[in-house]
C-alpha cells in the first residue's frame, strides 16, 4: 500500500532540497561560477529583476565572470547590486560589460563558507524534520478517526522514516560534495 501521506507531501520535500541546493550554489569555491550572482537583484525599467533575466553570464576563465547584459543602459545598476551583494567582490564595468575577477580564495575564507555551508544544510534538515512532522500528525490522526488501523499506522511510519533518512542522505551527500569543492584550492 503507498502511502498517501508521503506523496501529498513529497512536492514541499522536493523544494526544501532544491532550495538548499540554490543556497549551496550561490556559494562561492576556488572557481567563477555564474551561480554566484545570477539571482542578485537588478533595477531594471523601475522593477528588481534577477540578474540572470536581463544579461547573459560567462566565465570566460577560472576566476573571472563576464556580464553582459541585454540592455546596455543598466550597466551601472548590475555594478551597483554587485557591490551591494556583499559577496566579497566588486564588479567592474568595462566598456558594456561588467567584469568580475575573484580574489584569491584564504584557508580562512574557505573555513567560514564551509561554516556557512553547514548552517544552510542545517536548515533544510529543519525544514524536511518540519515536513516529518505534519506527515506524522496526519497519520496519527488517521489513525484516530479509525481510517488506518493501528498496523497501518506504524507501517507508514516506518515508511516516513525510511523516506526520511533518503532524504537526509540526498541533502549530506550534496552538502558533502560542496563541502569538498570549496575546500580543493
Amino acid at each position: 500500500m503507498a502511502n498517501k501521506y508521503i506523496a501529498q507531501h513529497q512536492a514541499d520535500v522536493d523544494k526544501s532540497i532544491e532550495h538548499f541546493k540554490e543556497d549551496a550554489a550561490s556559494l562561492r569555491t576556488g572557481r567563477a561560477n555564474p551561480a554566484l550572482v545570477e539571482n542578485i537583484q537588478v533595477e531594471s525599467y523601475g522593477t528588481m529583476t534577477p540578474l540572470k533575466q536581463v544579461s547573459s553570464i560567462s566565465v570566460p576563465e577560472s576566476r573571472v565572470l563576464v556580464i553582459e547584459p541585454w540592455d546596455k543602459s543598466i550597466l551601472k545598476a548590475i555594478e551597483k547590486a554587485i557591490g551591494n551583494a556583499n559577496l566579497g567582490f566588486q564588479g567592474v564595468v568595462d566598456g558594456t560589460i561588467v567584469r568580475i575577477t575573484l580574489p584569491q580564495m584564504t584557508e580562512d575564507n574557505r573555513t567560514d563558507l564551509v561554516k556557512i555551508l553547514k548552517d544552510k544544510l542545517e536548515a533544510a534538515k529543519v525544514s524536511v524534520r518540519s515536513i516529518r512532522e505534519k506527515i506524522k500528525e496526519e497519520i496519527v490522526k488517521a489513525e484516530k478517526n479509525k481510517e488506518l488501523t493501528e498496523d497501518d499506522k506504524f507501517d507508514f511510519l516506518k515508511e516516513l522514516d525510511r523516506e526520511i533518512e533518503v532524504w537526509n542522505k540526498k541533502l549530506d551527500d550534496f552538502g558533502d560534495a560542496k563541502e569538498k569543492e570549496i575546500m580543493t584550492v
